[in-house]
């Protein structure tokens, strides 16, 4: 499944505008009072809870995809995912990033209108895609663990306004709508910065389904800094990981979207002892991703597009846009065969994609 060749390098252009204006707009930022100040710690290896299994949460029963069948639903495995990217979710937006709980709210009820079902990038980047047939996969992505993600109010559940509080609204509204996003942090995730609370937060959201995983120990520009430091960086996020008793990242967010000149170091590698090793790595960039199934899938560098309207630098290459593209070239979008072990696509897609985990291939 590709895009025009003109288009695929304007949006190229259009990632580096993206990065840039991410940079800009969170510089000007000014620093939030943070709850539970105490000095940084160092993240190393120790006794920690034993991690708990991933919940599939939403996930429907099995089905068995026949040619026949995939020719019925309509089901293109190959077809393009939107991987959406939020920052900031504040009643008053201070950034061009920044979306406000109502905005959210509009775009996932948008989402589940339109037939999409939430996966995690976990889920994606492994290929792990569990959706009812005839739907359609999105990705909810969050960069930077910011409070306005995710708190617990006093009787324990998502505080009012928070990006979680509003995913379990929607899909309390929509039953199909599975309840599940990417949470990438740093080294303060959600702005707690004592260890019990840190705990108790990302437990829940892993214990309800959600996946918290890494986005560096720091949030520097990987570009700029030697591999040796990118690796620390990320290894320094997953031993914190480790001890608020989160399994290994299976996936990573490159902060500002910028690769590191040692393009693998982001994706596989070592520091002081421990390894990690992802199973994909995403951009800040502006357009669908490719299937995981698809030949020219990357792994090292997989396509995210950030929530907007179709304002300014935005009205070709976020959310708005795409959505609305996707909704008029059906033939373009990943469409779900509803059986997670066989990959169902038209016949005249065959020779674009690979099967991978030894699923069957399902061609009508």
């Amino acid at each position: 499944m590709r895009l025009p060749a003109s288009l695929t390098r304007i949006i190229g252009v259009a990632n580096v505008v993206v990065i840039l204006v991410a940079i800009v707009g969170l510089s000007l930022l000014p620093d939030e009072p943070r709850p539970h100040a105490r000095p940084d710690d160092a993240a190393e290896v120790g006794d920690s809870p034993p991690p708990p299994s991933p919940s599939p949460v939403g996930q429907p029963p099995g089905v068995v995809s026949t040619p026949g069948f995939a020719r019925q639903v309509g089901a293109n495995e190959a077809g393009l995912v939107p991987v959406l990217m939020y920052h900031r979710i504040v009643a008053d937006r201070a950034a061009a990033i920044d979306r406000t709980p109502d905005q959210l709210r509009k775009e996932l009820e948008r989402l589940a209108k339109e037939g999409y079902v939430p996966i995690t990038a976990r889920e994606f980047a492994t290929g792990d895609i569990r959706v009812p047939a005839g739907r359609f996969p999105v990705v909810l992505t969050f960069d930077d663990g910011h409070p306005s993600h995710f708190a617990l109010d006093a009787a324990g559940n998502p505080a009012a306004g928070t990006a979680v509080a509003v995913i379990q609204e929607v899909a309390r509204k929509h039953p199909s709508f599975r309840p599940v996003a990417t949470f990438w942090i740093n080294k303060e995730p959600f702005g707690l910065r004592d260890r019990p609370s840190q705990t108790a937060a990302v437990r829940w959201l892993v214990d309800h389904g959600y996946e918290v995983a890494n986005h560096t120990w720091s949030h520097p520009d990987l570009r700029a800094i030697k591999r040796r430091k990118v690796r620390e960086q990320i290894v320094r996020l997953e031993r914190l990981l480790k001890k608020l008793g989160v399994p290994a990242s299976r996936t990573m967010a490159l902060p500002y979207g910028s690769l590191p000149r040692g393009k693998k170091s982001a994706r596989v590698g070592a520091w002081d002892g421990t390894r990690y090793d992802f199973a994909g790595v995403f951009l800040a960039g502006a357009e669908p991703s490719l299937s995981p199934y698809a030949k020219k899938f990357d792994r090292g560098a997989i396509q995210r597009i950030q929530s907007n309207a179709k304002k300014g630098e935005c009205r070709k290459w976020c959310s708005q846009h795409w959505l609305d593209w996707l909704r008029k070239h059906p033939g373009e979008r990943y469409v779900s065969d509803g059986d997670p072990d066989r990959i169902s696509i038209p016949k005249k897609l065959r020779g674009n994609i690979v099967a991978k985990r030894g699923l069957q291939v399902i061609v009508y």
